[in-house]
């Protein structure tokens, strides 16, 4: 096990070719918002208590009913199958192996039955919606038979944010075979075999199911990007809500606003987000946006925040500023990139571990007593 999960990303960059490693590490434009994202933790400082009994902490949670062993899941993430084969069913046994759910998105390139085949955890679906809303029915329905239990439906992608990184590279699927791309396998020669192992650019195998898409990643891609239902409102909750049964999350939210009307519409819980600074370059981080997100909302639905988690000390402060858990998107994948499922398996490790020391040098016992008392 490494030390801690930088050392992961460290070791899946010389591990990827350099378009997948940019495409899993890079953000949107000149990468400030995924900048604040990653800095807004280090600002937030901890109070520590002395003389508490720490001998045992209960490092668990309740989200809508259900215990699970950590305030985290691990979060939806799109082309998984860039980083290592089959790699949602290794994403999803790790999350269950750690007591967590695992959300898995509209972009996954392992099937929703197929996820399902590869544990009896805990599974919810990410949904994006696109203008052929038959698309989005046809993959609840699935989830729905398949025994998942909650949706998160992401409301901050109407379009792709600009990602020089991707143009710089070339990147599209399905890979164009370039001279620059040929010299990037040749340097990375492991990854190459894997890749010609699960047979060569990963497919949207979820997408291509519920649309009618035959197996060809262009048609693919168009379906999940060109095709986005900008026409989205806060009134289609009412229409997820006949096709989905249980917990319906609003994820991509940054405004105390946003979050009213989602409490509104009959959301049962919202993720503060900007998808990692992959979007809206000149976004805030989610983090910062919580505390009054937390004050407006908290006591009526369940509030999450995503971006840049890479500490357990960073799960005990969203905790404290009113979340009540934390997505988990790159550190997971840096994890599987570096060494396959036991990465992830050993990230998840690390961040329990790390927590769990926090709340014993916090001096809070369980991790439910976690509050704005112990900000600093």
């Amino acid at each position: 096990m490494l030390p801690a999960v930088k050392n992961y990303r460290d070791l899946a960059r010389n591990r990827l070719s350099r378009f997948a490693f940019d495409y899993l590490d890079g953000g949107a434009e000149d990468g400030h918002a995924m900048a604040r994202n990653l800095a807004s933790w280090s600002r937030v400082t901890l109070k520590p208590r002395a003389m508490v009994d720490v001998t045992e902490v209960d490092a668990g949670v309740d989200v809508f009913g259900k215990r699970q062993a950590l305030p985290v899941f691990v979060g939806p993430t799109g082309l998984n199958g860039l980083y290592w084969p089959r790699a949602e069913e290794a994403l999803a046994r790790a999350a269950h192996t750690a007591g967590v759910p695992f959300v898995l998105s509209t972009a996954s390139t392992s099937l929703i039955e197929d996820v399902r085949a590869a544990t009896d955890g805990e599974l919810w679906l990410q949904l994006y919606v696109q203008k052929n809303r038959r698309i989005a029915e046809s993959m609840m329905a699935r989830a729905q038979t398949a025994g998942f239990n909650a949706l998160m439906l992401t409301v901050d992608t109407m379009v792709h944010g600009k990602r020089d990184h991707d143009i710089r590279n070339g990147f599209r699927m399905p890979v164009p075979w370039t001279i620059r791309l040929m010299t990037d396998l040749a340097m990375h020669p492991r990854w190459c075999l894997r890749m010609l192992r699960q047979g060569g650019s990963p497919q949207l195998v979820n997408l291509a199911r519920s649309s009618g898409t035959a197996s060809n990643i262009e048609q693919q891609a168009a379906a999940l990007s060109r095709q986005m239902d900008m026409g989205l409102t806060w009134d289609d909750i009412a229409w997820v809500r006949r096709h989905w049964r249980g917990p319906v999350i609003v994820k991509g939210l940054l405004t105390v606003g946003d979050a009213l009307r989602a409490q509104r519409a009959g959301a049962d819980g919202i993720v503060i987000s900007n998808h990692g600074g992959r979007q809206l370059d000149a976004a805030p981080s989610p983090l910062e946006q919580l505390p009054p997100i937390a004050d407006a909302v908290r006591s009526k639905m369940h509030i999450f925040v995503d971006g840049g988690v890479r500490r357990g000390s960073d799960i005990a402060k969203a905790l404290a500023l009113g979340a009540h858990a934390v997505l988990l998107g790159r550190a997971p994948l840096y994890g599987l990139a570096a060494r396959g499922p036991r990465g992830v398996a050993e990230v998840m490790d690390i961040l329990r571990d790390e927590f769990e020391i926090t709340l014993r040098l916090l001096g809070v016992a369980h991790a439910s007593r976690l509050s704005s008392n112990c900000v600093a």
